[in-house]
């Protein structure tokens, strides 16, 4: 452990140091078959942060990574770390308009890719104003071939990384605009993993995280953090088309001990034919966040996977992203709520003065804690907008009960106003989503002569069912008021989403707002 001042710092870079030398051999990643020990990994950051060093990346410099899941991605991102360079992680969903803005945004020194994410990089770079270096693991036009994978151990030059710098910029999905930078530190990232080793007890020495979603993603980060800290390993779902039947058998031959996925993931999981030949034994956690769970498919999750601790995970990319769990012996009692907030986590439910608002009503939570993003890049306007008050602004609306657990009501924007009275989508998505022939529904406002907005329902069907408004408004009625029932029903084959898995509104709102 002479590598760098970075082993006195409390960040990944030093807990993978760590796990290097007390356990060498052990695996930290398993990816398509092939095994990654905390040797072999902690070898490639110091090669890879020689070669990053050689290019010109300093502390501070920004590295954007736009690849699928792959093992370059981690270990470029911790190599970056270990210079204290700060990682943007890009979207390779995105068109290249999208991707030279965070580019240009963030004023990224150097853009890593693999083959192929490269054509559609290389289009985003050529529109940047500003010089961006270009690496690739497979061949591309114009990038430099990625890191040396042989020779002599390298090391970079030490670099001592305070815990409060900033580690990443996580551009936010951009469902409603722009997309915003929010700028996370290492201590952020720590406080990330504390959050999750108690809310998915990941106590023992043997534990074995499925990294699932895109690494991009916070949600993704977020769980290969704590791995990292208590020298779990990480097993990583490759890039592509969901199957729900190769993520059971991950499952299942990787003796696999928790694992997160979108609700629409465990939907499909619940749903798969295979699901009862496999040996999940070893299965102790399984968690969801990033979009509503319905009440029906909780129902459904509890009796699929009858011995496993469900725990439900809410916040956002600024908060880490975890700020309320919802522990495995409540999920029942409390079906439906995001739990309560996590020890790391100051909350309050506030009106739009700032004030506590009490149990039963729908307010705005507000967070403070270490958590806490430190602000948005380059951004002084919406990083003051977002902590007006002193506290940061979600943007979600919930309610509390008399024992302090919260429900999520809606989106602060999503909210509906109709004849004076609010409609919570999320609410009536709820709602809506438990009649048969519903797959998926989500619910818009649209404006009306009359009312101002009016409810409409968006919504995919089941294979073969066949529905209309009138027929969905007399299911609704007594379920929910009738305000709050949708006027109009659209049917798509799928809802539109983005790489997290969030219906995209915005989308429904151009086609039928």
């Amino acid at each position: 452990m002479d590598d760098t001042g970075a082993r006195l710092r409390n960040h990944w870079v030093s807990h993978i140091a760590r796990h290097a030398h007390a356990k060498p051999g052990e695996i930290y990643l398993r990816f398509a078959g092939t095994s990654i020990t905390w040797a072999q990994l902690h070898e490639r950051i110091g090669t890879v942060a020689a070669a990053l060093s050689e290019r010109g990346i300093r502390a501070g410099d920004r590295v954007a990574i736009m690849m699928t899941n792959r093992p370059e991605f981690l270990e470029t991102m911790f190599a970056a770390s270990a210079l204290g360079a700060i990682v943007v992680p890009v979207n390779f969903r995105l068109a290249p308009d999208e991707i030279a803005y965070i580019l240009t945004d963030s004023g990224a020194s150097l853009l890593v890719v693999e083959e192929a994410t490269a054509a559609v990089a290389a289009s985003a770079r050529a529109a940047c104003d500003h010089q961006i270096g270009f690496v690739s693991t497979g061949h591309a036009d114009g990038a430099d071939p990625y890191f040396p994978a042989a020779g002599p151990p390298a090391r970079p030059p030490a670099a001592d990384v305070p815990e409060d710098s900033p580690a990443l910029i996580m551009y936010t999905s951009g469902t409603t605009g722009r997309p915003k930078g929010a700028v996370l530190s290492h201590e952020n990232l720590h406080c990330q993993s504390l959050t999750l080793i108690r809310a998915w007890r990941l106590f023992g020495d043997d534990e074995v995280n499925l990294c699932a979603s895109p690494l991009f993603h916070i949600a993704s980060i977020g769980s290969v953090a704590p791995m990292t800290l208590i020298g779990g390993t990480t097993v990583l779902l490759p890039s592509g088309g969901f199957s729900s039947a190769a993520t059971l058998e991950l499952l299942d031959t990787e003796r696999v001990t928790s694992v997160f996925l979108v609700p629409a993931q465990w939907q499909l999981l619940c749903d798969d034919p295979s699901l009862g030949t496999r040996d999940l034994s070893a299965l102790k956690t399984m968690s969801w966040g990033a979009a509503p769970a319905t009440t029906t498919l909780l129902a459904r999750m509890a009796q699929a996977f009858p011995e496993v601790t469900n725990v439900a995970v809410f916040g956002q990319t600024e908060m880490s992203p975890v700020t309320c769990a919802l522990s495995g012996e409540d999920a029942l009692r409390k079906i439906g709520s995001v739990g309560k907030p996590v020890t790391m986590v100051a909350a309050r439910v506030v009106d739009d003065d700032m004030k506590d608002v009490p149990p039963g009503e729908v307010g705005e939570i507000v967070y403070r804690g270490p958590s806490v993003m430190t602000g948005y890049w380059q951004n002084p306007d919406a990083t003051a907008e977002a902590f007006r008050g002193g506290w940061f602004h979600s943007g979600d609306l919930v309610r509390a009960d008399e024992e302090g657990f919260l429900f999520v009501v809606d989106r602060k924007k999503d909210m509906i106003i109709t004849g004076g009275e609010n409609v919570y989508c999320a609410e009536v998505e709820n709602a809506l989503s438990a009649h048969p022939a519903v797959a998926e529904v989500a619910v818009i406002g649209t404006p009306h002569e009359r009312w101002g907005e009016t409810p409409v329902a968006v919504a995919a069907l089941v294979p073969g069912a066949s529905l209309t408004v009138e027929e969905l408004r007399e299911w609704g009625t007594g379920r929910l008021a009738r305000y709050k029932l949708p006027t109009v029903l659209h049917v798509m084959e799928a809802l539109p989403r983005n790489a997290s898995g969030k219906v995209l509104k915005t989308a429904l709102r151009q086609q039928y707002g």
